[in-house]
């Protein structure tokens, strides 16, 4: 589909001034101080618009590299080789923007001593989410729930519907497999009570302050586990990860990470 929308077998550019036999070697090369994902994606790309393209990857998703490092060597003819060219770093700048940024937050996680886990959230571009939340593992934090199917997560509007949040519980309860954790989105100190006293396996403190989550977290008492969320990055984190608090979750790593830095270089050409 991006080798499509970038009509990239139509290169008009490459077609006028290079010929079609004409074979060239080619460096992705970092721009930047970065943590690398979406290689084999990149890789797949430049192969899958011509099969004859030779790709090597030099470096592995995950790795943190310098500036001016070779991650990806590939050669082939040069019509191809710019034809996959921008959707390869259009993959590969997008993951690797979310893995820098990803880092950042578990290093700040690892320096509380709390043991609390970063994780991400539902909010990642359309089509993109399996891709997106790898990206998230790669810089070393984890992820929530990939999709409405996999557990139980009553917010306001479900409460509200159900009547109250009591109610709402046994409704999930008795409808959900057996297997599905029952996640529940508190606002109050009020309403983390009511959670506990529902059985809730994880109570989601939203939108509060860390007074708030500190006096929360004093009264599920090890009950359940303990996530926060809203209003958290990188300046006030650590006034957020509390003793007691088990997982902090944060919608900028897939929704607000800035883009990664590569460039692909041309070097040698054959049959100019």
């Amino acid at each position: 589909m991006a080798l499509r929308e970038d009509a990239a077998y139509n290169d008009i550019t490459s077609r006028s001034i290079f010929n079609a036999g004409e074979v060239s070697a080619a460096n992705i090369i970092s721009r930047a101080d970065q943590v690398l994902c979406g290689l084999t994606v990149a890789r797949r790309v430049i192969t899958r618009f011509d099969s004859s393209n030779y790709v090597e990857v030099t470096a592995k998703d995950g790795d943190r590299v310098a500036a001016g490092t070779v991650v990806l060597q590939a050669e082939g003819p040069t019509i191809s080789l710019l034809g996959a060219e921008r959707t390869a770093l259009n993959f590969l700048q997008h993951l690797s923007g979310i893995a820098t940024l990803a880092s950042r937050y578990a290093e700040a996680a690892r320096q509380t001593g709390t043991g609390v886990r970063i994780v991400d959230t539902r909010k990642t571009t359309p089509g993109w989410r399996t891709l997106e939340k790898y990206a998230v593992r790669c810089g070393g934090c984890f992820n929530h729930r990939s999709s409405l199917g996999e557990h139980v997560l009553i917010k306001e509007n479900h409460i509200s519907a159900a009547g109250s949040l009591q109610k709402a519980v046994q409704m999930t309860r008795a409808f959900a497999p057996h297997t599905a954790k029952i996640e529940v989105e508190a606002e109050t100190l009020v309403e983390a009570g009511q959670a506990v006293d529902c059985g809730a396996d994880v109570i989601l403190l939203d939108n509060m302050s860390p007074q708030q989550i500190g006096e929360c977290v004093t009264l599920i008492d090890g009950k359940a586990i303990v996530e926060v969320s809203g209003g958290i990055g990188l300046d006030n984190l650590a006034d957020y990860a509390l003793p007691g608090v088990d997982v902090i979750s944060i919608g900028a790593l897939t929704h607000s990470a800035p883009a990664g830095n590569f460039s692909m270089i041309l070097g040698d050409r054959q049959g100019a």
